[in-house]
């Protein structure tokens, strides 16, 4: 592969959405378990990528969620409970976006 056409392993830096931390990193990073990782992606809150091997891959973005999640629980909510309102929290803020959006006289984007 010539240089020029190689992608730029530091433009990876800056992206909230590449999967950079292993599931033993990310849980570290946030203070928890892998199991506690493994129950968000069960209940669908975070789909992590997978690496060549089959290992679960976390982005920043996805770590950010997760830490949201543990907050909640620590708290005393149920995890699928935390998950749910971490979810409808985020449908609440993409909503209030789109009308801001629409008050200013733009369109909302296409859902698809």
């Amino acid at each position: 592969m010539a240089p020029e056409a190689r992608p730029n392993a530091a433009d990876n830096l800056d992206d909230d959405d590449y999967p950079a931390y292993t599931m033993g990193r990310a849980a570290e990073m946030l203070g928890t378990t892998p199991a506690f990782l493994r129950a968000l992606g069960e209940a669908r809150l975070i789909a992590p990528l997978r690496s060549g091997g089959g290992h679960r891959r976390y982005s920043r973005r996805q770590l950010r969620v997760a830490a949201r999640a543990r907050e909640l629980v620590d708290q005393g909510t149920p995890i699928e409970a935390a998950c749910r309102i971490i979810t409808l929290e985020d449908r609440l803020e993409e909503a209030l976006r789109q009308n801001e959006e629409l008050r200013r006289g733009g369109h909302p984007p296409d859902p698809s």
